[in-house]
């Protein structure tokens, strides 16, 4: 009873604030107002120290959708984590990890934003290591070690913001662009962006975070810790136009998406499956963020955080269902068995294949459109349209092993849909899942884009869906033939399968690296270094310390013997 008023309260308090920060949030974007707010927190001779906070429409909007969604996230936790006797300590870290990321979105100051940063990842870290096992002390391991590069580089932009005299950005950005040498600014917060945002060569910890609870997965993977780097280079955009940092990051971004699709054509866990839809999501928001449209990629953030919560909620209810199991292909038939939860799964399914009419449609059309008619090369076209194929092929591989057919579950197992507190929850996500595209798309964009096409790139976007949706559900179902084709082309199917070796390269790769090190630390700073250096003083003082002690033990000898001692030296010195 204790538990379900802290829940109530946290659900209630939570909801209120998202209502008012979206009222104010679509205020503020109807007037185009924003409200800049500086306290000056010490203040000793010239040095002063100022936090700093920015509202306008983007950071309100967004923390209205993380509120909504960890409020939501918190509720569904109360059923879900109902046999961990230390779930007050798992809300408490809940909330951490919530207004870690309220601090990164308010601040328009570097170090502020460090604050959420390095909150964000410590308490994620806290998170993927909760259930107290090896794989999550490795998983948590690596998301820590991946996340901590973005931080120093974070740090590296902090210390050389100290040329401006401030480190508010946002006043320096017109600057930065124009002063080639403070590029370097967004070159770091770049490499930041990418390691939180897990892109390429950083994707490795993404799937291996899905070792923390579900619950944790749905606000993680939607509107928190993975979309931390995406908003940051939003506020940053004005220096990925336009120059080679945004090429570079498009391509980078563009592998990422047709990487992650691929992987999850070849993948059998559902939590990894959809965590490598997020990092295909991600890939698409930070290539058409590289590209200059930074109010498209916010759009297409906001509706990927519903239906992918919604994604996670229906996974973590299937999973606990199941007694924990969380291979699709024991999984079948649960559309008989726990029809609303299936709902729920397809239409959030259907939203992130862009289905039209929900949320995912609005953002994904207009953003293949918008790079219909941009001017980039074939190489990046083809990823951006082959990736949209793919996603639609995964998502209806997975419908295939997990709603339709027989049960493959091995035991007896009871499947239902009674667990009324985790399907309160869902509920509020899948109305906004179905609505929440087409309110946003109104108030972002007021006057509708008319993108004028050719029929052929018009049509191409419905075209590779539909076939995508085809391939991935014929490919399915004659999975037989396909596996032995997988097992001639063995090879070929690892390394697709595996990420392109990305996990393998960010463990074992760099474990030789870490023995070298060792053994260099072992042979140089313990060894030589202590024997010339600390050791050898130790021993020296201590060598004239028991001699000094000899000395002052008022022993008649020695006074006499080093009386002659001294004697004998000066006569030397006097006489030769």
């Amino acid at each position: 009873m204790k538990y379900l008023s802290i829940c109530k309260i946290n659900f209630i308090v939570l909801f209120s604030l998202s209502l008012m920060s979206f009222f104010f949030g679509i205020l503020f974007l109807l007037d185009d107002y924003s409200i800049f707010i500086e306290w000056e927190v010490v203040s000793l001779n010239s040095m002063v120290i100022v936090m700093t906070l920015l509202f306008d429409w983007m950071s309100l909007i967004f923390m209205s959708f993380v509120l909504m969604i960890s409020c939501l996230v918190i509720f569904y936790s109360k059923e879900y984590m109902e046999s961990d006797y230390k779930i007050n300590r798992f809300i408490m870290l809940v909330l951490m990890f919530v207004s870690s990321m309220m601090l990164l979105i308010i601040s328009p100051n570097l170090i502020s934003i460090l604050l959420g940063w390095d909150g964000l990842g410590l308490v994620s870290y806290c998170l993927v290591i909760y259930f107290q096992n090896v794989k999550s002390y490795n998983a948590g391991m690596l998301t820590a070690l991946s996340n901590r590069i973005g931080d120093v580089a974070l740090l590296l932009a902090i210390s050389w913001m100290l040329n401006y005299g401030s480190w508010n950005y946002i006043f320096y950005l017109e600057f930065m662009k124009s002063n080639k040498e403070m590029m370097i600014i967004g070159v770091l917060v770049m490499l930041a962006a990418m390691t939180k945002s897990a892109q390429i060569p950083f994707s490795s910890w993404l799937p291996a975070a899905m070792a923390a609870p579900t619950p944790v997965s749905a606000l993680v993977h939607s509107s928190t810790l993975v979309t931390a780097g995406i908003y940051l280079l939003i506020r940053f955009n004005m220096l990925l136009v336009d120059c080679w940092m945004g090429n570079l990051l498009l391509l980078l971004s563009g592998l990422t998406m047709f990487m992650s699709g691929l992987g999850a054509n070849y993948e059998f866990d559902l939590k990894k499956i959809i965590a490598l839809s997020t990092l295909s999501q991600l890939g698409l928001m930070m290539s058409i963020l590289s590209m200059g449209y930074s109010k498209l990629a916010f759009f297409h953030l906001l509706t990927h955080a519903l239906f992918k919560a919604l994604l996670f909620m229906c996974a973590g209810a299937i999973i606990h269902n199941m007694n924990n199991t969380q291979d699709i292909r024991l999984m079948g038939g649960l559309s008989m068995m726990m029809p609303f939860t299936s709902s729920c799964f397809n239409v959030a399914n259907l939203a992130l294949c862009g289905m039209p009419f929900l949320a995912g449609f609005y953002s994904k059309d207009l953003i293949l459109e918008m790079v219909s008619l941009s001017y980039i090369n074939m190489f990046s076209f083809f990823l951006f349209f082959f990736s949209t194929g793919l996603t639609v092929c995964y998502s209806f591989r997975l419908v295939y092993y997990s709603m339709t057919g027989d049960s493959n579950f091995s035991s007896l197992n009871m499947l239902n849909d009674e667990g009324w507190v985790m399907l309160k929850s869902m509920m509020g996500l899948l109305i906004l899942s179905i609505f929440g595209g087409s309110m946003l798309s109104w108030l972002i964009f007021p006057t509708p884009m008319v993108i004028i096409l050719p029929s052929s790139l018009k049509l191409l976007t419905s075209f590779v869906c539909i076939m995508g949706g085809l391939v991935g559900y014929k490919i399915s179902k004659i999975s037989l033939f396909f596996y032995n084709k997988s097992f001639n082309m063995y090879n070929s199917s690892y390394f697709l399968g595996s990420m392109w070796f990305m996990p393998y390269i960010s463990t074992y790769g760099i474990i030789n690296n870490f023995l070298l090190v060792g053994n260099m630390v072992k042979s140089f700073d313990q060894g030589w270094s202590e024997y010339f250096g600390g050791q050898k003083l130790y021993y020296n003082l201590l060598k004239n310390s028991q001699f000094n002690q000899l000395l002052q033990n008022n022993n008649l000898k020695i006074y006499l013997l080093t009386f002659i001692f001294w004697i004998l030296i000066i006569y030397m010195f006097c006489f030769f």
